[in-house]
């Protein structure tokens, strides 16, 4: 019970100052001057006074309300290290135990590291969960929290933490943890392809140990070398990028008995492989009206670096002036086409015809140079078709396809083949959606026979208009038509001849992201996705090896044609090995050498300082592998008094309540009051009247 006066005037407060400031100065002159009658009449005063004021008495119910205790549990991955899982579960069960005798406390729990999000999953944030818990709690309810945590906790607060009540950690794992670790010191996100990059790295122990060590570097999942480290120092390291685009470059050591776990015994470091600037050779030959329209195309890729030579002079034009004083710059055949040749990326002829310019023997040279991995274009013209055609010199075992001697002037729209739809140079070419396509008709094809490799596109009567061969290591395309250059110059509103030209050479120069066949795969937050480019109607599923030696089955569905996606999430971070048919790839999920595997020994001295600051404790639940969990007994504590012991842990009681009921008792209400104030006044009156 709670009881308490309150005052209920009758009146305002002016009125009453109005009434009663006189009478009481009245009374006062009385008392002065000593007349007869001014004690009656002040005790009458002050009982007019009294039932004017309405004093009550007010007796309270309230309900006492409950502190509010958080128990936060670590489920991040290195709690699963050795016994901590079971330390946690056993800690768990014995705190919800205790904590449930004292009717006092409001035991809210609170999970953390069990979250599907990337950063939670790589992190052990106990604060964050912490303050989620008391949000809604008032400071005054806050009875204190208990961490169940190995101690590596990444959100720890750097000063004093903003908590007015005991902070207690129970820290999983025991003491003379032993574990060995690698990461980067140095490791550039770009590297360009073919070329060395320097890298840096450290493998770290606990025990601070020093000697020697072997590290084993992959890249892409294929080990490149074996090299000698230094425990404890930075160690120099080189590595040839392979390829453009993501490369995945792996460190890895042996696990060494009695170590925690080998998980942080990897290393990876994502590069973007960047390739220098390309090297292309065009040749134009026959002038035409669109002469310039590769050469504008090229000059225009800043990854492009273009040595062009055209050739002016119209074959009917003879006069008797030698081949050599032609041109005004010599044309250097030898030192492009012998010396220089294999420094090209992509030689180009663009209505090119052979007129003696170029030895007989330096075709060979071309040809020997597809074979061992070179790409050639031939944009053709009606020369293709002629006595003068390249397809006449050595040059013919390079090519997809022999001339007929024919040239079709029919007007036609260019139109994708089946093969084209799905083949990644020419699939979703703008406009080629609709029938007709979206684009402008051409007028000219050239007729050849017998094509190899494959027709992506097609021209009047259904003739081969664009072929893409490989020969040896080397891959050959042939552009059967010259009129490309109305799509450039906008006739009949143009088409997409840049989107179309730019694969072309690409896909020559063998850019990854145009391969027919090619497996990839992305984590994004905790989600492996997986795309397969294909040619084939269907490839099957798609082959997972997780970071902990899982092997998942994942279905590919098509999204267009000749692509298929598909996609898993995880609960693991780390290297995920795919596989469909005869491709690989490796993609990593979750931040790269994330914090939650940094460290993963079990520590008093993170959670020291913040526990210590709100008078808490930290202290291992175990001593030793495998020995039994022991628990501090809980005790309720005041605001003031001490919080912790060397067996005991405290948690705050609260003062606060809520209102339930209120009983009024008026003291000068009803006869009382009345029988009160008559008193006073038949007092003063018979007094005066004596």
């Amino acid at each position: 019970m709670n009881w308490s006066i309150s005052f209920e005037p009758l009146l305002s407060w002016p009125l009453l100052a109005l009434v009663l400031v006189p009478l009481a100065l009245l009374a006062l002159v009385g008392l002065w001057f000593r007349q007869r009658g001014s004690v009656l009449r002040l005790v009458a005063l002050l009982a007019l006074a009294a039932a004017l004021f309405n004093p009550v008495f007010l007796n309270e119910d309230r309900e006492p309300l409950k502190s509010v205790v958080a128990l936060v549990v670590d489920r991040s991955q290195s709690q699963d290290i050795g016994d901590r899982t079971r330390q946690t579960d056993e800690a768990m069960a014995g705190l919800q135990q205790r904590l449930g005798r004292f009717k006092q406390f409001d035991v809210r729990v609170v999970e953390a590291g069990k979250s599907d999000a990337a950063e939670e999953r790589t992190e052990t944030r106990l604060f964050g969960a912490l303050e989620g818990a008391f949000r809604d709690v008032p400071p005054s309810r806050i009875g204190g929290a208990i961490m169940v945590t190995d101690g590596e906790v990444h959100d720890t607060p750097s000063g004093t933490p903003e908590f007015n009540a005991p902070l207690h950690a129970l820290i999983t794992g025991n003491d003379h943890e032993k574990d060995r670790r690698i990461r980067f010191e140095n490791a550039p996100r770009f590297g360009l392809v073919g070329k060395p990059l320097d890298m840096s790295y450290r493998v770290i122990s606990t025990e601070n140990e020093t000697g020697p060590v072997d590290v084993r570097v992959s890249v892409n999942g294929e080990q490149v070398s074996v090299e000698h480290a230094t425990v404890g120092q930075a160690m120099p390291l080189q590595v040839t990028i392979p390829g453009a685009g993501r490369n995945i470059i792996e460190l890895a050591i042996d696990r060494e008995p009695g170590e925690l776990t080998d998980t942080n015994n990897r290393a990876i470091a994502l590069v973007d492989g960047i390739r220098e600037n390309l090297r292309v050779l065009l040749v134009s030959g026959e002038p035409h009206a669109g002469e310039r329209t590769w050469r504008n195309l090229l000059k225009s890729d800043a990854s492009v670096d273009l040595v062009h030579f055209t050739i002016l002079r119209p074959p009917e034009k003879q006069d008797g002036t030698p081949i050599n004083e032609l041109s005004l710059i010599a044309f250097p055949t030898r030192e492009l086409f012998v010396e220089k040749i294999k420094d090209f990326d992509l030689i180009i002829f663009d209505r090119y015809q052979h007129r003696d310019v170029l030895p007989i023997l330096y075709y060979d040279y071309i040809s020997e140079y597809v074979e061992k991995g070179g790409a050639l274009l031939i944009a053709a013209g009606p020369e293709y078709a002629g006595e003068a055609s390249i397809a006449r010199t050595p040059l013919m075992s390079a090519l997809p396809a022999m001339p007929t001697g024919e040239v079709v002037d029919k007007a036609f729209y260019p139109r994708l083949t089946e093969l084209g739809q799905r083949h990644p140079v020419t699939r979703g070419l703008d406009g080629s959606a609709t029938e007709p396509p979206h684009w402008s008709r051409w007028f000219r094809t050239i007729g050849v026979q017998n094509p190899q490799g494959e027709v992506v596109m097609k021209g009047a009567d259904n003739r081969p208009l664009l072929l893409l061969d490989r020969k040896g290591e080397g891959r050959v395309g042939m552009l059967l038509s010259d009129q490309g250059w109305l799509w450039a110059r906008g006739f009949e509103g143009g088409g997409p001849h840049v989107q179309l030209y730019r694969r072309i050479a690409h896909w020559l120069m063998k850019e990854p992201e145009l391969e027919e066949e090619r497996l990839t795969a992305e984590g994004r937050g905790m989600v492996l996705e997986i795309r397969r480019q294909t040619m084939a109607d269907d490839p099957g599923p798609a082959q997972i090896i997780t970071p902990s030696g899982k092997t998942l089955a994942v279905k590919l569905d098509k999204s267009e044609p000749g692509v298929f996606l598909g996609s898993v999430q995880t609960s693991e971070i780390g290297l995920f090995q795919v596989a469909n048919g005869d491709l690989t790839a490796l993609a990593h999920v979750g931040p790269v050498n994330a914090p939650e595997f940094a460290d993963v020994v079990s520590t008093q001295e993170r959670l020291k300082a913040p526990a210590e600051a709100t008078g808490g404790s930290v202290r291992r639940l175990a001593s030793a592998a495998g020995s039994d969990v022991t628990l501090p007994s809980i005790v309720p504590v005041r605001s003031a008094g001490e919080a912790s012991g060397s067996d005991w842990i405290g948690l705050r009681t609260t003062d606060d309540s809520v209102l339930k009921a209120v009983s009024r008792v008026p003291l000068f209400g009803g006869f009382l009051g009345l029988g009160l104030l008559l008193l006073a006044m038949g007092s003063m009156w018979y007094r005066e009247g004596r």
